[in-house]
């Protein structure tokens, strides 16, 4: 009996010292997802460029040139922070400080401060536009996601495949785009042509998203809008652009603080969709006046 049980403690400290050692590696053990579970995930984004039609008359030096210009643009870094319930989102700007690159423009249809919480199906998001803050209360974004079997690895994580369709106007209700703008008043005008037409619905942007999470950080977070799968999206690809995590850190010795944005116009996405719409649609009517006059 004594050598069964002196065989079996010598196992379970086995068990603890390579636990905590996995601790530190960042993998998964039984005991470090307790009630003040937190961790850090960062990741980056890189997006391709779009010229359209305008870009077929550039040769490949312009386009490169035009790149490096948007660099600041398309390619971005992010930090997610979270525990369990909530998470807090938001892009590490260390780089743009450092090389003094500022894109006021792009930084007025940027995601700002995000706050999620899975639990009460709440999201703060802080919007700075044109100057004027916002304070954005929704719900969480209902995505139906479908779970594939494919795996992958990413770093020391196995990842499941999940792929969802999305309204793009629900995806990045927070961005604004001259086409979508055009849209606009195409719909507009469709909806007062066929106004006696109840049965016929306009047609609603899609895009496909395809997402890696990850079991072995059980939660259901995930960078912007997305998160409700069974682990921490890792990566994830939508339209053109790709977000993949490169670093994760659990249960760091100092405490992380979660704290949801506070200051600002308090608006709902749809409402701040139609702000940003009826600015950028009296811009355009003034330019307009500008060049007629």
């Amino acid at each position: 009996m004594k050598s069964i049980f002196f065989k079996t403690s010598f196992v379970l400290l086995l068990l603890l010292v390579f636990g905590k050692l996995r601790v530190n590696e960042g993998k998964e053990t039984y005991n470090k997802f307790n009630n003040d579970f937190q961790g850090q995930a960062f990741y980056i984004s890189k997006s391709k460029m779009e010229l359209g039609r305008w870009g077929d008359r550039l040769s490949e030096a312009q386009k490169k040139q035009i790149e490096a210009r948007l660099k600041n643009r398309l390619e971005k870094e992010y930090i997610l922070t979270f525990n369990k319930e909530e998470a807090l989102f938001y892009e590490d700007e260390k780089l743009d400080a450092m090389s003094g690159a500022t894109d006021s423009w792009g930084k007025n249809f940027s995601p700002g401060k995000q706050y999620k919480n899975v639990k009460t199906n709440t999201q703060i998001q802080n919007q700075e536009f044109y100057g004027k803050q916002f304070l954005v209360k929704d719900k969480l974004l209902d995505i139906n996601w479908v779970l594939g079997k494919e795996t992958k690895q990413i770093g020391n994580y196995t990842c499941f495949k999940a792929t969802a369709s999305i309204p793009t106007n629900e995806l990045a209700w927070y961005d604004f785009s001259w086409s979508r703008l055009r849209n606009s008043d195409n719909t507009t005008e469709k909806q007062s042509d066929s106004i006696n037409k109840t049965n016929e619905e306009p047609n609603v942007d899609m895009t496909d998203v395809e997402a890696w999470y990850s079991p072995q950080v059980p939660v259901g977070h995930g960078p912007l809008e997305y998160w409700g799968l069974p682990g921490l999206i890792l990566e994830v690809s939508a339209g053109n652009t790709v977000m993949l995590c490169t670093k994760i850190v659990l249960n760091p010795k100092e405490k992380l603080e979660i704290v949801a944005p506070e200051k600002g116009k308090e608006i709902t996405k749809v409402e701040y969709q139609k702000t940003i719409v009826e600015k950028m649609e009296e811009f355009r009517n003034n330019r307009m006046g500008r060049s007629r006059g």
